[in-house]
This record gives structure tokens, sequence and C-alpha cells, in this order.
């Protein structure tokens, strides 16, 4: 009936963005294994990155705030923001969609997931994980894509 936490935006979200998005993350994972000294700033700027269920969170909860000041300040029928933001947050929380979704995602915010993929896929490539194999000099591009594959794998299969 619900989409499971990790998809419901993705799933909600048309495939041409959801490809768009995945095409910049490989690409600056791509561009990273050529530049290696990259990698803490970006690993710094994927701690700092928003996820769109906290920009979706903070919208709804300043629409909400604005709303019940007006409606305390200037008509009781403002109250219908906070209520109809409330509503949206609410279906978001269920379903994975709400009206701003689509907006958000053609402006690249990303879910947890997809976050948390890049922050792997370049772990990876830094050589955090013990666990999965470095082949023997690889070139920049292949490790890249190596990276990019074990970020993928099932968090089961990441030791």
């Amino acid at each position: 009936m619900f989409a499971p936490t990790t998809r419901r935006v993705a799933e909600n979200t048309p495939e041409e963005i959801n490809l768009r998005i995945r095409a910049r993350m490989q690409a600056r994972v791509m561009y990273l294994a050529e530049r290696p000294d990259l990698l803490p700033a970006q690993l710094r700027a994927l701690d700092r990155e928003w996820d769109i269920e906290r920009v979706l969170e903070t919208n709804a909860a300043t629409l909400g705030l604005i709303g019940a000041v007006l409606a305390a300040r200037v008509h009781v029928r403002l109250f219908l923001l906070p209520a109809l933001v409330s509503g949206f947050l609410l279906q978001h929380a269920l379903q994975g969609w709400c009206p701003p979704l689509p907006l958000l995602r053609r402006l690249g915010f990303r879910t947890s997931a997809e976050i948390d993929e890049e922050r792997t896929a370049l772990r990876i490539l830094r050589g955090d994980y013990a666990g999965i194999p470095k082949p023997d000099a690889p070139g920049a591009r292949e490790r890249a894509m190596q990276a990019l594959l074990a970020a993928q794998a099932p968090v089961e299969a990441v030791p």
C-alpha cells in the first residue's frame, strides 16, 4: 500500500528527474576519482547538504507558523494555510508525494539515501572500507565505477 521510506520520494518523482540527479552524482564521483585531494571537501559538503525531507519539513513549519501568526493577527480564515500545509506534510509522510516535491526535485534536492550513496562511493574511493578490495592500479574512471556499484549494493553487503 505504501512505498518503503527509502524509495518513496524517488518512486514519486518523474524518471527523467531521478536520472538527472543520478547523472550529476555519477559525474561528481567520476570527477573526484581523478582528484582525490578534493574528496575531503566534498565529503564535508555532503555532511552539510539538506535532504529533501529536511527542506519539506522546514518549509512546512515556516508556512505553518506564518499562517498561525497571520490568523491570530489578521483574520481567522488564514488558519487554512497551516491546515493545508499540515495536510500536505501528512500526505508526504504517508505516500512520499506532496505538491512542492516535483519542484524541489527539479531544483536538485536529493533524498538522504541518494546523498548517502554518493558519500559511500567517495569513502570507497578514499579507501575507508578495508573489506572492499582495491583493484591493482586501475584508472580513476574504473575505480569510480566500482565505487558507485559498491555504494549501490545492499547495506548488508558492505562491511
